[in-house]
């Protein structure tokens, strides 16, 4: 049996009684009348809000009102529904309009935006170049012996495009100072290498912990994502926990693996980055680029000290000599050269021009003695060179396609070198012959080799990053977490981790977990 308001004869909502009169009531109807009466409505006796008293009930449906019971009501109901769906739709579409408008105009005034930033970013950064260049960075030369302050460039130094790069700075010649200064630290080097050579460095990751290896952190905001694509990286060796990293986007980034924050953002090469050195002893970064310069970057105040014009095409390789005081570079224009980064100057530029043809150089990388190097050509040849006689005095043939990718072995006996070819080959420097070739698989795209600091690994970039255990030559470890080609790979403190950069825009670690 429903319940009916004594007021309004309709089942209440929410019920109350009256103490006074019993009758049931809906809560705000009779709150409303006490508010104005004081009384109960029935009887006339006083009453007050607090007294009255909550039924609790199982909720009701209320019945259809009259109106909506005949076929002529709910059609007119029906047809009121309607209009109003139909009016509602026109409002919205009217509201899209407005804001599709708006957005136009929006859209545009950030495109026009942007450009504007882009042109203001492009002469801010032409200003530092030429201020850098003019003038020796406080920032660079603070630390004792640690980067000489530059002596003042032509004004064309201080250009960064291909025009600039046409007028290279005049040979400076290798003196006999700067060759006893290579000789002394290549038989510092020599004496040291062979007492580590007898025993394992303590701490070195064993070929179990390679193989397993997890992926340990990933990070794809490191550059831009308008140009993705990271192309080269390095590690520093005081500190593996400072990588740096060139891109597409013309930049370089150095970045702390540990605190997994940017530490600078190097920005002046008119082109992509494809080569970077992080300096083994000095917050110094190197980087080059195809518009034909290599730079000197402070990480302390991000900022370019020195710019080294050696080629006038683009620069394909760079390596640092043991000194940490010279640099090698080599280029499409035929010429590898030897320059000192603490100056600019270039000290030695050499063509082989033994053959018939001359082809462009693809890669270059210093022994670890420092008095040899090796550079790869786009005719598949790798050259052997004696620095201080500047003459190749050895050349190893067998690749298809322009040489990769070279790296020599801490042990300073083995060479490993790439092509297009999709194997690796590794190279006896005392008997001058291949002794292994390591078979990749069909259409495998090698871009980047490394060994680690002890020698007893060798690191493979390319369509994936692959591991090898050396002397036996086994594979310890694939990884395939890149979603594109791998373009650099570089060993951890005691092969502790392994960096790996991709032209998927990510910087990936590899370790154990």
């Amino acid at each position: 049996m429903a319940l009916c308001c004594a007021i309004s004869n309709e089942v209440p909502e929410h019920p109350v009684v009256s103490p006074v009169s019993g009758h049931v009531f809906e809560k705000r109807l009779i709150e409303k009348y006490i508010s104005e009466n004081g009384t109960d409505p029935l009887n006339g006796e006083k009453l007050q809000v607090e007294l009255l008293v909550d039924i609790k009930m199982t909720p009701l449906v209320k019945p259809r009102p009259p109106s909506a019971t005949s076929i002529p009501a709910i059609l007119k109901a029906l047809q009121d529904e309607w209009d109003a769906v139909m009016l509602h739709t026109f409002t919205l579409r009217q509201q899209l309009q407005t804001a599709r408008q708006e957005l136009s105009h929006a859209l545009y005034q950030h495109d026009a935006a942007c450009r504007v930033i882009a042109r203001l970013t492009k002469e801010v950064t032409a200003a530092r170049e030429a201020l850098a260049t003019l003038k020796p960075q406080a920032g660079i030369t603070a630390a004792p012996g640690a980067y000489a302050a530059p002596a003042p460039q032509p004004a064309y130094a201080a250009e960064a495009g291909p025009e600039s790069a046409q007028q290279p700075i005049e040979e400076a010649g290798m003196s006999e100072e700067v060759i006893q200064k290579l000789q002394d630290k290549a038989t510092l080097l020599t004496a040291e290498r062979k007492k580590r050579g007898k025993t394992v460095p303590e701490g070195l990751a064993t070929s179990e912990d390679i193989r397993n290896f997890r992926q340990l952190a990933s990070h794809t905001g490191v550059h831009s994502a308008s140009v993705p694509g990271i192309l080269c990286l390095d590690v520093c060796l005081r500190d593996t926990s400072r990588i740096v990293t060139g891109g597409n986007d013309k930049t370089a980034v150095v970045f702390n693996k540990d605190t997994e924050q940017v530490m600078a953002i190097l920005k002046g090469h008119t082109k992509k980055v494809t080569s970077v050195i992080y300096h083994p002893d000095e917050e110094l970064v190197i980087t080059a680029s195809p518009d034909a310069s290599i730079r000197v970057w402070g990480v302390a105040n991000a900022q370019c000290g020195q710019m080294i014009r050696a080629h006038e095409a683009p620069v394909t390789g760079i390596s640092l000599h043991a000194t940490g005081d010279y640099l090698l570079s080599c280029s499409t224009d035929m010429h590898w050269a030897f320059s000192d980064i603490r100056t600019g100057r270039v000290l030695t530029k050499v063509c082989d021009k033994s053959g018939s043809s001359v082809p462009a150089l693809t890669c270059a990388q210093f022994h670890p003695d420092g008095l040899i190097f090796a550079t790869g050509t786009e005719d598949s040849v790798i050259k052997i060179w004696d620095l201080k006689e500047r003459a190749n005095v050895a050349n190893f043939q067998g690749h298809q396609g322009p040489v990769s990718s070279i790296s020599f072995s801490e042990n300073g006996y083995y060479l490993a070198t790439s092509a297009e070819d999709s194997v690796v080959k590794l190279w006896d420097l005392r008997k001058l012959k291949n002794f292994k070739t390591l078979q990749l698989g069909d259409n495998f795209e090698v871009k980047a080799l490394c060994f680690d600091q002890s020698g007893t690994y060798l690191a493979v970039a390319g369509t994936d990053v692959r591991v090898y255990l050396c002397k036996q030559w086994n594979e310890l470890a694939v990884f395939n977490d890149h979603t594109a080609t791998a373009t650099g790979v570089r060993f951890g403190t005691n092969a502790n981790f392994i960096a790996s950069a991709s032209m998927d825009r990510s910087l990936k670690f590899f370790g154990q977990q």
